[in-house]
């Protein structure tokens, strides 16, 4: 009997400080129990207060990474994080175009310390290149507009229009994260050609600890997908891990900015 976990892969930046990118994406797959293969797309310097230096990886030597992964390793279910640049998304799209597994696009944009992390001109690039090839697309609620060039959605109803917005885009579901919103609960909504597949409430948790929110949350969705779960039973389980790690992360007291979420938080003791 084989026991061996499914493989996830990962394609996205290194952040030095572990909090997000390629680090938290391995640790919140690895703690959703799948293990994590990765591809670095650029090398940032950076801390919990800020991204201080940043290097892209040539183009090519991100398609060579992901041929090297995907010609050896049997992989389930991918993530995309930040790729930041025209010449990365277009590696990127060509590298993937035989996978046929789930594909989740976290269209990583903004840093935590408001650092940009996608150029102006890549945007365009992941709207024509990899939207159409995501089984998921899970943008905040600034990243839905910049997709979309709009202002962000500051009601239910925009939220929900915004996302059907962004189906016609060419994903097939659009997980729309209600983080950056106002008030006491934090809403997520998961949006398929249908309408509303799922609703997703927590409370707003009073911590300054939130660094790598989004890379955890849709690094634990693809581990959830590789897994097996379909789609609102993935974004719902990965949902609950990620309020456990942020109702945790004050117990790790990791540097003096926006510290990491716990992505140990029901391993470690």
């Amino acid at each position: 009997m084989n026991t061996a976990p499914p493989i996830t892969l990962t394609i996205a930046g290194s952040d030095s400080g572990g909090g997000a990118g390629v680090q938290a994406d391995i640790k919140a797959m690895s703690a959703n129990g799948t293990y994590a293969a990765s591809v670095i797309t650029a090398v940032t310097a950076q801390n919990t207060c800020a991204v201080t230096h940043l290097h892209a990886i040539p183009a090519d030597i991100v398609a060579a990474q992901i041929a090297a992964v995907l010609s050896d390793l049997d992989v389930r279910a991918i993530k995309l994080g930040m790729l930041f640049s025209a010449p990365i998304i277009d590696a990127v799209a060509l590298g993937l175009a035989g996978f046929t597994g789930p594909i989740v696009l976290d269209p990583v944009m903004i840093a935590k310390s408001g650092d940009a992390l996608l150029q102006d001109a890549a945007v365009a690039a992941m709207t024509r290149a990899l939207l159409p090839r995501a089984t998921l697309l899970t943008p905040n609620l600034p990243e839905a507009a910049r997709l979309l060039d709009t202002a962000p959605a500051t009601t239910k109803d925009e939220v929900i229009a915004q996302g059907m917005r962004l189906l016609d885009l060419g994903p097939q579901a659009v997980l729309m994260k209600g983080g950056h919103a106002e008030g006491a609960v934090c809403t997520d909504i998961l949006i398929g050609p249908d309408g509303v597949m799922a609703t997703l409430n927590a409370p707003r948790v009073a911590t300054r600890n939130t660094h790598g929110t989004g890379c955890t949350y849709s690094a634990a969705i693809t581990a959830q997908l590789a897994l097996g779960l379909d789609l609102p039973a993935a974004v719902t389980a990965a949902h609950r891990y990620l309020q456990g790690a942020i109702k945790a992360a004050d117990q790790l007291h990791i540097g003096a900015g926006h510290g990491p979420v716990h992505h140990f938080h029901a391993v470690w003791a």
